[in-house]
């Protein structure tokens, strides 16, 4: 499972290094061609409309991920950018499953528990550039039944150039 992995990672990463981005795709495209272009998605999520939630993603170790809904007639919906302070303002409205948030950012960088007994909470770190500047975590936390998003932050993600941080 480890090489589909990287092999999947290595695939998205190679979207970087074309001079497009996925966001250049129009709405409407058949998501044939974006699966040819682009490969796989790290995550499919069934939609409601008969359509599918798809995130192709760089977790765990790059900072950027793009998502669309594709129609019950396979076309792609608008391809956006989901690892930015604004989608992740999002989690602001309404109750948010982690299998909700999974399909709207895609897999997190890291799974943590915090806290002691009835304190205890899950927490997602989804590594991305805040304010498109700055290596940071996006912090989204499922309280203690682990069942809802309760709150989430951004933090500074120190992995990526350690000796920047430290004097």
């Amino acid at each position: 499972m480890k090489s589909f992995s990287v092999i999947s990672f290595s695939a998205v990463l190679g979207l970087l290094a074309g001079c497009s981005s996925m966001s250049d795709t129009p709405p409407g495209t058949p998501v044939g061609q974006v699966l040819e272009k682009y490969g796989e998605p790290t995550i499919a999520c069934p939609d409601a409309d008969g359509g599918r939630r798809m995130v192709w993603s760089t977790q765990p170790a790059g900072q950027r991920a793009w998502g669309t809904h594709v129609d019950a007639q396979g076309r792609v919906g608008a391809v956006q950018e989901v690892l930015t302070d604004e989608a992740f303002r999002r989690l602001s409205d309404g109750r948010w499953t982690p299998e909700q948030v999974r399909c709207e950012f895609g897999p997190p960088a890291d799974i943590s528990q915090i806290g002691f007994g009835s304190g205890r909470q899950t927490v997602w770190a989804y590594r991305y550039r805040q304010s498109k500047a700055w290596d940071a975590l996006m912090y989204v936390y499922f309280g203690h039944d682990g069942e809802y998003v309760t709150r989430f932050h951004p933090g500074l993600d120190f992995t990526l150039d350690p000796e920047r941080w430290f004097f």
